[in-house]
């Protein structure tokens, strides 16, 4: 359902390695700071500037997003955790290779 309503792509900068989804997470109390709304939820209380949050929770999406923002990435205006690197080096690739368990070696 989420593909035909648009809100996952079959081919998307996740696909190329060059867009990220992420949160902040405070060290002290070792917990996801509160962003005001759940990751991957899919409406406008997810939008970045979305303001019936506390101020804390807005300031928590200001933080990750002047963060983002500073080192290259653009955020979507429909979700405060993704973000994409402006000036990506693959912008018209899509990486199509198997990922598991053998791809990866224990360190």
């Amino acid at each position: 359902m989420l593909f035909p309503q648009g809100y996952i792509a079959e081919h998307s900068g996740h696909s190329r390695g060059s867009t990220v989804d992420l949160t902040l997470f405070d060290m002290k109390t070792e917990k996801e700071a509160d962003m005001g709304g759940t990751f991957d939820f899919f409406g406008i209380q997810s939008h970045p500037d979305y303001k019936d949050i506390t101020d804390a929770q807005y300031d928590n999406r200001m933080i990750l997003r002047d963060a983002m923002t500073s080192h290259g990435f653009k955020p979507l205006e429909e979700e405060w955790w993704h973000f994409a690197l402006e000036n990506e080096p693959f912008p018209d690739t899509y990486f199509t290779f198997p990922i598991n368990s053998d791809s990866v070696k224990a360190g």
